[in-house]
């Protein structure tokens, strides 16, 4: 029974991200009618669910932290190329979606996914143990880029507006990209031992326990089926985003909350898979998941859109305003908190998702 329920799932998981891709392919920009949004709307989160599952075959093939790494670069990427495409059909309307949407990315993440993961995994197995060396590496990485992308350009003075001039903002993606590129190192060469999960005792599972890995080639078609499927997701994200901008107009919301619905819709997959390993007891890798994709949707997001910026009309907002600087802030503080003791309680993940709450509130009603 067990073996013919995985070979229905493997199936399944085969067939949606073609046929994801090819509803993509049939609706890329079309008018879409509310029945078909709802119908593109349904693939979207089969798309999700079959990337959540190749993820986490690659993540089984090469281990962990390599797993991890692959699907939040692989989103963060897919996602960059959301973020420039809209901004390109968007005008100067969309001159701050990079900002809001990199900077829900990181909240979602840092409060959303790792507060979820904390809470889940704490109250399973009564607290949630974690490497502190690779998580802190991560979030003084994101502390830095957050800082130099998102803040700084608020108080500069050489261009009117939350805006870098040109020599600050190259400064800005070189930064991110140099930064990155570092951390990447960091976590699976010279150190990989730190973004490993450990057990309560603080022992390095370096293996899983439940099963043998996959073949290379099981690896390689899931690979190849989690590019279809994040290509699918991103697409027909774009596609409904279209009505998802109607509705925040009609209902009268500020247009940053359509970077939000963008950045939910984006990591959703990173979100699945880091809860499946919360459940699992692997709460590192939750981290992994959480804090990596913050640190590639800025390291990766930022060099992006300031290379998009020479071709693309409109202004480039960067600058955060006060009250998101100072949920950032708060959020820096609370993960140095969470991660200091190398273990957390179901009030730490509490704690993370109340900000969180707020943050959506404010972005509600501002």
């Amino acid at each position: 029974m067990i073996t013919k329920l995985r070979a229905a799932v493997a199936q399944w998981t085969v067939v949606v991200p073609v046929v994801s891709f090819l509803v993509l392919i049939l609706t890329w920009h079309e008018e879409l009618p509310g029945w078909v949004v709802a119908v593109v709307a349904c693939f979207l989160v089969g798309a999700v669910l079959s990337a959540v599952h190749h993820a986490e075959v690659i993540a089984h093939w090469s281990g962990e932290p390599f797993g991890s790494l692959v699907l939040a670069v692989a989103v963060t990427v897919i996602e960059v190329a959301l973020i420039v495409t809209l901004m390109a059909d968007g005008g100067d309307k969309s001159s701050t979606l990079a900002r809001d949407t990199v900077f829900a990315a990181v909240m979602i993440t840092c409060n959303g996914i790792l507060g979820l993961s904390i809470l889940v995994a704490a109250v399973k197995y009564r607290t949630a143990v974690f490497n502190a060396e690779g998580t802190g590496a991560a979030l003084a990485c994101i502390a830095t880029l957050a800082t130099l992308s998102l803040v700084l350009p608020t108080f500069t003075t050489s261009s009117p507006g939350p805006q870098f001039s040109t020599t600050q903002l190259t400064f800005a993606a070189t930064a991110s990209l140099v930064v990155y590129g570092l951390f990447v190192a960091t976590q699976t060469v010279r150190h990989r031992d730190y973004f490993l999960p450990v057990t309560p005792e603080g022992r390095v599972l370096d293996e899983e326990e439940h099963a043998s890995p996959p073949t290379l080639r099981a690896a390689g078609v899931s690979l190849l089926l989690l590019a279809v499927a994040l290509v699918a997701v991103v697409g027909l994200a774009k596609g409904v985003s279209p009505t998802i901008e109607k509705a925040v107009d009609d209902a009268g919301l500020p247009h940053a909350v359509v970077g939000v619905v963008i950045a939910m819709m984006v990591l959703l997959p990173e979100t699945i898979a880091a809860l499946r390993a919360a459940v699992r007891n692997r709460v590192q890798t939750s981290l992994n998941l959480a804090l990596g994709s913050a640190l590639a949707s800025i390291g990766l997001t930022i060099p992006a859109v300031a290379i998009a910026s020479s071709w693309l009309s409109g202004p480039l907002v960067l600058g955060l305003g006060a009250a998101h600087m100072v949920l950032l802030a708060l959020t820096i503080v609370l993960l140095t908190l969470t991660v200091i003791p190398r273990r957390a309680t179901p009030l730490q993940g509490a704690v993370h998702l109340a900000v969180l709450a707020g943050y959506v509130v404010l972005a509600l009603n501002p």
